[in-house]
Protein backbone atom coordinates (compact mmCIF):
# COMPACT_ATOMS: atom_id res chain seq x y z
CA UNK A 1 0.00 0.00 0.00
CA UNK A 2 1.26 2.91 -1.08
CA UNK A 3 1.59 5.69 1.94
CA UNK A 4 1.54 9.61 1.30
CA UNK A 5 3.76 11.30 2.88
CA UNK A 6 3.32 14.64 1.24
CA UNK A 7 1.43 17.42 3.03
CA UNK A 8 -0.05 18.74 -0.62
CA UNK A 9 -1.29 15.26 -1.62
CA UNK A 10 -3.19 14.86 1.96
CA UNK A 11 -4.78 18.59 2.17
CA UNK A 12 -6.18 17.58 -1.15
CA UNK A 13 -7.22 14.38 -0.47
CA UNK A 14 -9.01 16.07 2.86
CA UNK A 15 -10.81 18.64 0.66
CA UNK A 16 -12.08 15.83 -1.50
CA UNK A 17 -13.48 14.24 1.62
CA UNK A 18 -15.08 17.61 3.06
CA UNK A 19 -16.03 18.68 -0.66
CA UNK A 20 -18.91 15.44 -0.11
CA UNK A 21 -19.38 15.11 2.84
CA UNK A 22 -23.12 15.50 2.94
CA UNK A 23 -23.15 13.78 -0.55
CA UNK A 24 -26.77 12.58 -0.84
CA UNK A 25 -28.59 14.33 2.22
CA UNK A 26 -30.60 16.89 1.83
CA UNK A 27 -31.22 20.53 3.91
CA UNK A 28 -34.58 22.60 4.16
CA UNK A 29 -34.00 26.45 4.21
CA UNK A 30 -37.35 28.80 5.66
CA UNK A 31 -36.12 32.12 4.72
CA UNK A 32 -38.51 34.58 6.31
CA UNK A 33 -37.88 37.76 3.55
CA UNK A 34 -37.65 41.34 4.50
CA UNK A 35 -36.06 44.25 2.66
CA UNK A 36 -33.02 44.98 5.07
CA UNK A 37 -32.56 40.98 6.57
CA UNK A 38 -33.37 37.81 6.08
CA UNK A 39 -34.06 35.25 8.94
CA UNK A 40 -33.01 31.86 8.11
CA UNK A 41 -33.95 28.50 9.59
CA UNK A 42 -31.81 25.34 8.50
CA UNK A 43 -33.54 21.67 8.58
CA UNK A 44 -32.20 18.77 7.74
CA UNK A 45 -34.38 15.52 7.71
CA UNK A 46 -34.60 14.95 11.37
CA UNK A 47 -32.41 18.04 12.80
CA UNK A 48 -32.88 21.78 13.66
CA UNK A 49 -29.57 23.10 12.79
CA UNK A 50 -29.61 26.72 12.86
CA UNK A 51 -31.60 29.87 13.05
CA UNK A 52 -29.70 33.34 12.15
CA UNK A 53 -30.07 36.51 10.56
CA UNK A 54 -28.20 37.48 7.19
CA UNK A 55 -27.73 40.41 4.98
CA UNK A 56 -30.50 39.83 1.46
CA UNK A 57 -27.99 38.39 -0.49
CA UNK A 58 -28.31 34.92 -2.32
CA UNK A 59 -24.52 34.74 -2.49
CA UNK A 60 -24.02 35.36 1.06
CA UNK A 61 -26.64 31.52 2.21
CA UNK A 62 -24.98 29.76 -0.43
CA UNK A 63 -21.42 30.30 0.49
CA UNK A 64 -22.42 29.40 4.38
CA UNK A 65 -24.29 26.64 2.77
CA UNK A 66 -21.42 25.05 0.68
CA UNK A 67 -19.33 25.96 3.19
CA UNK A 68 -20.97 24.39 6.45
CA UNK A 69 -22.85 21.67 4.41
CA UNK A 70 -20.92 20.63 1.45
CA UNK A 71 -22.11 18.36 -1.32
CA UNK A 72 -25.34 18.48 0.08
CA UNK A 73 -29.02 18.98 -1.86
CA UNK A 74 -30.78 22.00 -0.59
CA UNK A 75 -34.00 23.47 -0.61
CA UNK A 76 -35.14 26.84 0.16
CA UNK A 77 -38.95 28.73 0.01
CA UNK A 78 -40.08 31.88 1.39
CA UNK A 79 -43.60 34.00 1.32
CA UNK A 80 -44.39 35.42 -2.08
CA UNK A 81 -44.46 39.16 -1.09
CA UNK A 82 -42.76 42.27 -2.22
CA UNK A 83 -39.00 40.71 -3.62
CA UNK A 84 -40.65 39.57 -6.11
CA UNK A 85 -39.05 36.05 -7.71
CA UNK A 86 -35.82 37.55 -8.34
CA UNK A 87 -34.22 35.81 -4.81
CA UNK A 88 -35.58 32.54 -6.37
CA UNK A 89 -34.18 32.71 -9.45
CA UNK A 90 -30.83 33.46 -8.21
CA UNK A 91 -31.19 30.67 -5.26
CA UNK A 92 -31.81 28.57 -8.65
CA UNK A 93 -29.08 29.94 -10.59
CA UNK A 94 -26.29 28.80 -7.43
CA UNK A 95 -27.39 25.16 -7.24
CA UNK A 96 -30.37 25.88 -4.52
CA UNK A 97 -33.88 24.67 -5.10
CA UNK A 98 -36.21 26.94 -4.22
CA UNK A 99 -40.23 27.79 -3.91
CA UNK A 100 -42.03 30.78 -3.37
CA UNK A 101 -45.20 30.25 -1.46
CA UNK A 102 -48.48 31.88 -1.45
CA UNK A 103 -48.94 33.41 2.58
CA UNK A 104 -51.76 32.24 2.75
CA UNK A 105 -50.84 28.15 2.11
CA UNK A 106 -48.50 28.52 5.36
CA UNK A 107 -50.18 26.16 7.48
CA UNK A 108 -50.51 28.27 10.88
CA UNK A 109 -51.43 27.36 14.60
CA UNK A 110 -53.39 29.74 16.78
CA UNK A 111 -50.12 29.75 19.23
CA UNK A 112 -48.08 30.82 15.92
CA UNK A 113 -50.72 33.87 15.47
CA UNK A 114 -50.51 35.11 18.76
CA UNK A 115 -46.45 34.99 19.06
CA UNK A 116 -45.41 35.90 15.77
CA UNK A 117 -42.17 36.32 14.80
CA UNK A 118 -39.27 36.25 12.32
CA UNK A 119 -37.53 33.48 13.59
CA UNK A 120 -41.01 31.36 14.04
CA UNK A 121 -42.14 31.76 10.89
CA UNK A 122 -38.80 31.44 8.88
CA UNK A 123 -38.97 27.79 10.74
CA UNK A 124 -42.42 27.02 10.04
CA UNK A 125 -41.40 27.60 6.57
CA UNK A 126 -38.52 24.99 6.92
CA UNK A 127 -40.91 22.41 8.46
CA UNK A 128 -43.62 23.43 5.60
CA UNK A 129 -40.93 22.82 2.67
CA UNK A 130 -39.49 19.66 4.65
CA UNK A 131 -43.05 18.09 4.81
CA UNK A 132 -44.10 18.63 0.79
CA UNK A 133 -47.59 20.06 2.42
CA UNK A 134 -47.33 22.62 -0.54
CA UNK A 135 -47.47 23.56 -3.79
CA UNK A 136 -45.10 26.69 -4.85
CA UNK A 137 -46.32 29.89 -6.91
CA UNK A 138 -45.31 29.36 -10.99
CA UNK A 139 -41.83 31.13 -11.74
CA UNK A 140 -42.64 33.19 -14.80
CA UNK A 141 -39.67 33.82 -16.89
CA UNK A 142 -38.21 37.46 -16.28
CA UNK A 143 -38.89 38.56 -19.87
CA UNK A 144 -42.68 37.86 -19.19
CA UNK A 145 -42.44 39.21 -15.55
CA UNK A 146 -41.20 42.36 -17.38
CA UNK A 147 -44.38 42.38 -20.04
CA UNK A 148 -46.56 41.75 -17.45
CA UNK A 149 -45.69 44.50 -15.34
CA UNK A 150 -45.80 47.08 -18.16
CA UNK A 151 -49.25 45.96 -18.46
CA UNK A 152 -50.22 46.14 -14.88
CA UNK A 153 -48.73 49.40 -15.03
CA UNK A 154 -51.26 50.43 -17.65
CA UNK A 155 -54.18 48.77 -15.16
CA UNK A 156 -53.32 51.23 -12.19
CA UNK A 157 -52.67 54.39 -14.14
CA UNK A 158 -56.80 53.70 -15.16
CA UNK A 159 -57.39 53.60 -11.81
CA UNK A 160 -55.43 56.64 -10.61
CA UNK A 161 -56.84 58.49 -13.31
CA UNK A 162 -60.56 56.99 -12.31
CA UNK A 163 -59.57 57.98 -7.96
CA UNK A 164 -58.54 62.26 -9.81
CA UNK A 165 -62.23 61.94 -10.94
CA UNK A 166 -64.19 61.24 -8.41
CA UNK A 167 -61.91 63.64 -6.15
CA UNK A 168 -63.06 66.71 -8.52
CA UNK A 169 -66.76 65.31 -8.48
CA UNK A 170 -66.22 65.16 -4.57
CA UNK A 171 -65.14 69.05 -4.49
CA UNK A 172 -68.05 70.03 -6.59
CA UNK A 173 -70.68 68.07 -3.95
CA UNK A 174 -68.60 69.51 -1.17
CA UNK A 175 -69.31 73.14 -2.09
CA UNK A 176 -72.35 72.46 -4.02
CA UNK A 177 -71.50 73.11 -7.25
CA UNK A 178 -73.99 70.85 -9.61
CA UNK A 179 -73.08 69.23 -13.10
CA UNK A 180 -75.19 70.99 -15.54
CA UNK A 181 -77.45 68.38 -17.75
CA UNK A 182 -75.85 69.50 -20.95
CA UNK A 183 -72.99 66.73 -19.62
CA UNK A 184 -74.20 63.18 -19.77
CA UNK A 185 -72.90 60.84 -17.53
CA UNK A 186 -70.23 59.49 -20.30
CA UNK A 187 -69.01 63.54 -21.13
CA UNK A 188 -68.29 63.52 -17.12
CA UNK A 189 -66.65 59.88 -17.04
CA UNK A 190 -64.68 59.98 -20.21
CA UNK A 191 -64.00 63.90 -19.84
CA UNK A 192 -64.61 65.36 -22.90
CA UNK A 193 -63.36 68.78 -24.15
CA UNK A 194 -66.60 70.28 -23.32
CA UNK A 195 -66.78 68.83 -19.86
CA UNK A 196 -63.01 70.37 -19.12
CA UNK A 197 -63.57 73.32 -20.53
CA UNK A 198 -66.22 74.24 -18.00
CA UNK A 199 -63.86 72.97 -15.57
CA UNK A 200 -61.74 75.22 -16.02
CA UNK A 201 -63.87 77.99 -17.04
CA UNK A 202 -65.70 77.72 -13.71
CA UNK A 203 -66.14 80.92 -11.68
CA UNK A 204 -65.75 80.51 -8.27
CA UNK A 205 -65.40 83.06 -5.21
CA UNK A 206 -62.51 81.59 -3.54
CA UNK A 207 -59.46 81.66 -4.79
CA UNK A 208 -57.82 78.25 -2.60
CA UNK A 209 -61.15 76.42 -4.69
CA UNK A 210 -60.14 77.27 -7.99
CA UNK A 211 -56.26 76.51 -7.31
CA UNK A 212 -57.66 73.00 -5.79
CA UNK A 213 -59.80 72.10 -9.05
CA UNK A 214 -57.20 73.35 -11.13
CA UNK A 215 -54.28 71.47 -9.71
CA UNK A 216 -56.95 67.88 -10.14
CA UNK A 217 -57.10 69.16 -13.89
CA UNK A 218 -53.90 68.97 -14.33
CA UNK A 219 -53.05 66.10 -12.70
CA UNK A 220 -55.94 64.39 -14.21
CA UNK A 221 -54.44 65.22 -17.83
CA UNK A 222 -50.87 64.21 -16.98
CA UNK A 223 -51.90 60.84 -15.83
CA UNK A 224 -54.22 60.67 -19.51
CA UNK A 225 -51.29 61.30 -21.71
CA UNK A 226 -49.14 59.04 -19.55
CA UNK A 227 -52.20 56.79 -20.86
CA UNK A 228 -51.87 57.34 -24.02
CA UNK A 229 -47.57 56.21 -24.05
CA UNK A 230 -48.50 53.32 -22.05
CA UNK A 231 -51.14 52.35 -24.52
CA UNK A 232 -48.92 52.75 -27.36
CA UNK A 233 -46.10 50.96 -25.79
CA UNK A 234 -49.04 47.79 -25.03
CA UNK A 235 -49.69 48.18 -28.79
CA UNK A 236 -46.12 47.69 -30.01
CA UNK A 237 -45.68 44.87 -27.73
CA UNK A 238 -48.93 42.53 -28.89
CA UNK A 239 -47.57 43.34 -32.31
CA UNK A 240 -43.92 41.44 -31.29
CA UNK A 241 -43.66 38.16 -32.61
CA UNK A 242 -44.04 36.36 -29.24
CA UNK A 243 -47.90 37.32 -28.68
CA UNK A 244 -48.85 38.39 -32.18
CA UNK A 245 -50.42 35.07 -32.94
CA UNK A 246 -51.89 34.40 -29.65
CA UNK A 247 -53.17 38.67 -29.30
CA UNK A 248 -55.13 37.52 -32.77
CA UNK A 249 -56.41 34.33 -31.57
CA UNK A 250 -57.82 36.03 -28.62
CA UNK A 251 -58.78 39.22 -30.05
CA UNK A 252 -61.54 36.67 -32.19
CA UNK A 253 -63.70 36.18 -28.93
CA UNK A 254 -66.89 38.47 -28.68
CA UNK A 255 -66.06 40.90 -25.44
CA UNK A 256 -62.28 40.68 -25.62
CA UNK A 257 -60.07 43.73 -26.46
CA UNK A 258 -56.63 44.31 -26.90
CA UNK A 259 -56.39 45.49 -23.37
CA UNK A 260 -57.79 42.03 -22.03
CA UNK A 261 -55.70 40.35 -24.16
CA UNK A 262 -52.52 41.36 -23.19
CA UNK A 263 -53.13 40.68 -19.97
CA UNK A 264 -53.97 37.12 -20.05
CA UNK A 265 -51.41 36.51 -21.96
CA UNK A 266 -48.82 38.02 -19.64
CA UNK A 267 -50.05 37.07 -16.68
CA UNK A 268 -51.26 33.28 -17.63
CA UNK A 269 -48.11 32.62 -19.65
CA UNK A 270 -48.33 29.15 -20.62
CA UNK A 271 -52.14 27.99 -20.63
CA UNK A 272 -51.00 24.27 -20.74
CA UNK A 273 -49.97 24.47 -17.02
CA UNK A 274 -53.84 24.71 -15.79
CA UNK A 275 -54.26 21.06 -16.64
CA UNK A 276 -58.33 21.40 -15.81
CA UNK A 277 -60.64 24.52 -16.18
CA UNK A 278 -61.14 24.39 -12.86
CA UNK A 279 -57.47 25.23 -11.99
CA UNK A 280 -57.68 28.36 -14.15
CA UNK A 281 -60.63 29.99 -12.92
CA UNK A 282 -59.45 28.93 -9.31
CA UNK A 283 -55.86 30.98 -10.49
CA UNK A 284 -57.80 34.06 -11.41
CA UNK A 285 -59.97 34.14 -8.62
CA UNK A 286 -64.15 32.94 -10.01
CA UNK A 287 -64.62 30.40 -7.91
CA UNK A 288 -66.56 30.88 -4.30
CA UNK A 289 -65.39 30.57 -0.62
CA UNK A 290 -67.25 27.36 0.21
CA UNK A 291 -68.28 25.68 4.07
CA UNK A 292 -69.47 22.49 3.98
CA UNK A 293 -70.20 19.94 7.17
CA UNK A 294 -72.18 16.98 7.32
CA UNK A 295 -74.76 17.33 5.25
CA UNK A 296 -75.24 21.04 4.59
CA UNK A 297 -72.91 23.05 2.36
CA UNK A 298 -72.83 27.00 2.15
CA UNK A 299 -71.34 28.65 -0.79
CA UNK A 300 -70.33 32.69 -0.65
CA UNK A 301 -69.09 35.73 -2.33
CA UNK A 302 -66.05 35.23 -4.36
CA UNK A 303 -62.63 34.19 -2.87
CA UNK A 304 -60.36 36.94 -2.48
CA UNK A 305 -57.71 34.86 -3.60
CA UNK A 306 -56.73 35.26 -7.53
CA UNK A 307 -55.32 37.95 -9.28
CA UNK A 308 -57.28 41.14 -9.06
CA UNK A 309 -56.54 42.82 -12.24
CA UNK A 310 -57.52 39.80 -14.39
CA UNK A 311 -60.37 39.06 -12.35
CA UNK A 312 -61.71 42.61 -12.93
CA UNK A 313 -61.17 42.38 -16.70
CA UNK A 314 -62.59 38.72 -17.27
CA UNK A 315 -65.58 40.38 -15.35
CA UNK A 316 -65.86 43.27 -17.68
CA UNK A 317 -65.40 41.47 -20.74
CA UNK A 318 -68.21 39.53 -19.77
CA UNK A 319 -70.57 41.84 -19.71
CA UNK A 320 -69.59 43.01 -23.37
CA UNK A 321 -69.94 39.17 -24.17
CA UNK A 322 -73.37 38.69 -22.75
CA UNK A 323 -74.12 41.18 -25.61
CA UNK A 324 -72.30 40.12 -28.51
CA UNK A 325 -72.24 36.03 -28.40
CA UNK A 326 -75.87 34.82 -28.62
CA UNK A 327 -74.74 31.55 -26.94
CA UNK A 328 -73.68 33.54 -23.67
CA UNK A 329 -76.82 36.07 -24.25
CA UNK A 330 -79.40 33.25 -23.91
CA UNK A 331 -77.11 31.52 -21.01
CA UNK A 332 -77.23 35.58 -19.43
CA UNK A 333 -80.85 35.40 -19.74
CA UNK A 334 -81.59 32.35 -18.44
CA UNK A 335 -79.03 32.04 -15.44
CA UNK A 336 -81.12 35.57 -14.62
CA UNK A 337 -84.24 34.41 -13.86
CA UNK A 338 -82.79 32.84 -10.74
CA UNK A 339 -80.41 35.10 -9.35
CA UNK A 340 -79.47 38.67 -9.59
CA UNK A 341 -77.20 40.09 -12.18
CA UNK A 342 -73.97 40.66 -10.80
CA UNK A 343 -73.83 36.48 -9.72
CA UNK A 344 -75.43 35.66 -13.38
CA UNK A 345 -71.97 37.96 -14.91
CA UNK A 346 -69.34 35.41 -12.69
CA UNK A 347 -71.28 32.51 -14.34
CA UNK A 348 -70.75 34.11 -17.86
CA UNK A 349 -67.33 34.75 -16.81
CA UNK A 350 -66.35 31.18 -16.21
CA UNK A 351 -67.83 30.18 -19.66
CA UNK A 352 -65.61 33.27 -21.38
CA UNK A 353 -62.49 31.60 -19.37
CA UNK A 354 -63.47 28.07 -21.25
CA UNK A 355 -63.77 29.52 -24.53
CA UNK A 356 -59.97 31.17 -23.68
CA UNK A 357 -58.54 27.85 -22.40
CA UNK A 358 -59.94 26.49 -25.98
CA UNK A 359 -58.47 28.50 -28.06
CA UNK A 360 -54.73 29.28 -26.96
CA UNK A 361 -54.89 25.41 -26.28
CA UNK A 362 -55.78 24.42 -29.49
CA UNK A 363 -54.47 27.59 -31.21
CA UNK A 364 -57.02 28.29 -33.45
CA UNK A 365 -59.52 31.36 -33.86
CA UNK A 366 -63.09 31.20 -32.31
CA UNK A 367 -65.92 30.72 -33.77
CA UNK A 368 -69.69 31.21 -32.48
CA UNK A 369 -71.32 27.85 -31.52
CA UNK A 370 -67.62 25.69 -31.30
CA UNK A 371 -67.43 25.77 -27.46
Amino acid sequence: MEVINSPKKIKLMQQQINKNLFKGQSFYIGIDVHKKSWKVTILSKSTEHKTFSQNPDPKILAKYMNRHFPGGDFYAVYEAGFSGFESCRQLMDLGIHCKVIHPADVPTSQKERDQKSDKADSRKLAKCLRSQEFNGIHIPERILEADRALIRQRFKLVKDIARVKNRIKSLLFQFDISIPDQFTSAQSRYWSKVYIDWLKNLEMDQESLRSTLDNYIDMGQVLRKKLLEVNKQMRELSRSPKYEHKCGLLLSIPGIGINTAMMILTQLGDIKRFVRLDELCSYIGLIPKMHSSGDKTQTGKMTRRGRKELKIMMIEASWEASRKDPALMICFENLKQRMKKNKAIIRIARKLVSRIRYVLIHEQEYELGIV
